[in-house]
């Protein structure tokens, strides 16, 4: 079974559209599957879409935080809810297409953890720089180096995911622990170019003062565990 996992926080305008794209692609291929949804707290009227959502799809799961829980905490509940022998995950607000999957893959041929890079990334200026400021620290402190490492497109088997299955953070530094974990389990991956659309609908809250600290404070922290 393939799983594709997406954590939503306040998505009501783009929620409906990611999944039915998604929808629509998984239908292509000869495989089981289920799309997993986790609703982290939000405040709109995300929850209100996903349930009439599931009504139509059945292979639809949702996974609901009663708070916002953070980034992190929702890819974990995704991806430990997911029943698929091979687990993908992205973002919910559109800037990513279900459809380029199909870049990742194959890839699995090689490695059982690929990951994306976002080579021309439709993003705000300070986004990119926090980025590159935060790939630069996770070398320095945890001695990992990915190209992007924290591209909210990936696909692993399950596997790998309970051996790299983050327990310390629950915010933006999920990407970086995986990354840290595999390493120190001798797990090799694979980083695919992989395309990037702008945001349309929604505010993005990756460039969040409060966010950017919190990941910051997780990076030290994550080095002594």
């Amino acid at each position: 079974m393939l799983s594709i996992v997406m954590p939503a926080f306040n998505e009501e305008l783009n929620i409906e559209r990611t999944l039915r794209e998604t929808q629509a692609w998984l239908m292509t291929k000869d495989v089981e599957w289920e799309i997993v949804v986790v609703n982290d707290g939000s405040k709109d009227g995300t929850g209100k879409v996903l349930e009439k959502l599931a009504q139509e799809i059945p292979q639809l799961q949702i996974v609901t935080h009663e708070k916002n829980r953070g980034y992190g905490a929702a890819v974990r509940s995704g991806c430990d809810a997911a029943r698929g022998d091979v687990i993908g995950y992205m973002d919910s607000d559109g800037q990513f297409k279900a459809k380029d999957f199909d870049l990742l893959l194959p890839k699995l041929s090689e490695a059982s953890f690929i990951t994306g890079r976002r080579r021309k990334r439709a993003d705000p200026f300070i986004r990119k720089l926090n980025a590159k400021l935060f790939g630069l620290l996770s070398w320095v402190v945890l001695g990992i180096w990915v190209r992007d490492i924290n591209c909210a497109m990936k696909v692993f088997t399950k596997d790998v995911w309970n051996r790299t299955r983050p327990t310390h953070s629950t915010g933006a530094l999920i990407n970086a622990e995986m990354f840290y974990r595999a390493q120190k389990a001798d797990i090799p991956w694979v980083v695919v170019d992989v395309p990037h659309a702008k945001r349309e609908f929604g505010t993005q809250t990756g460039a969040n003062l409060g966010v950017i600290l919190r990941m910051f404070r997780e990076l030290w922290a994550l080095k002594n565990i």
